[in-house]
């Protein structure tokens, strides 16, 4: 149930694009043809499925404050914490390289209408926010931290596939000539936004009314002492009384 929740939450709730608004660059450039949106995305998807573990191997067992000490215990103290961003891109770089090694060789096509877009994968703040917010969240698991990576990867796909199907059919409206271009492309991601932020009630519901139980609950006990409390001075009280009629 966990992986399921954080499955559908980094789809929906935390999408890279709509929620933390990260890769716009690749998103609004390369989104004019479904096609070309869905080299991409799947790019992204096999980008993140590779480096959000490895970068969560690297944190745990190197980066991490006294995440050296399967070494020794004399490396125990080191903190190399501060090597996080060098590690994590160059494991991104790594991988964008052998994708853009096999989409050349087996798709010229698409390596080619997806132009200088393929190699930025490397610099796409979605692909470097994911590890980071892996790694700020504390995602305890590498098989979490893997869904994780997933759903970071088909959230982007997802969005980046919407807004080039909208553009697709949106050449054929009638699109006031100050809005033509990125500017319509705007207004429809930010209105895209607004309707994945309803998603947010989805995963949350269930919490929602736990906290309410542990409230009440919560409620009900501190009424229940406070009448025993109550009780206890009442007594004391009559037997103050009885000593003193005594």
């Amino acid at each position: 149930m966990e992986h399921l929740e954080l499955f559908l939450k980094s789809i929906f709730i935390d999408n890279m694009v709509f929620a933390t608004f990260l890769g716009m660059c690749s998103y609004l450039a390369v989104s004019k043809k479904v096609s070309t949106a869905v080299g991409l995305g799947a790019a992204v998807i096999f980008v993140m499925l590779i480096t959000v573990p490895l970068n969560w191997l690297l944190d745990q067992y190197i980066l991490q404050p006294g995440a050296l000490k399967w070494l020794g215990e004399e490396y125990a103290a080191y903190d190399l914490s501060f090597l996080s961003f060098i590690l994590f891109i160059a494991t991104i770089a790594t991988m964008v390289q052998l994708v853009e090694i096999v989409v050349e060789k087996f798709s010229p096509s698409l390596y080619n209408s997806l132009g200088i877009f393929l190699p930025l994968i490397a610099v796409n703040c979605a692909i470097l926010g994911g590890s980071l917010f892996m790694q700020s969240r504390e995602i305890p698991t590498l098989g979490l931290a893997t869904v994780y990576g997933v759903g970071s990867g088909i959230g982007w796909f997802l969005a980046i596939l919407a807004i080039a199907a909208i553009r697709e059919k949106i050449r054929y409206s009638n699109v006031p000539p100050a809005l033509r271009g990125l500017g319509i492309t705007f207004i429809i991601t930010g209105l895209m936004a607004i309707g994945f932020m309803s998603f947010g009630g989805m995963l949350t519901g269930g919490d929602d009314e736990a906290k309410k139980e542990e409230k009440t609950a919560s409620i009900e006990e501190k009424t229940s002492n406070d009448q025993v409390a109550l009780n206890a001075a009442e007594t004391a009280k009559e037997e103050l009384a009885n000593n003193t009629n005594n």
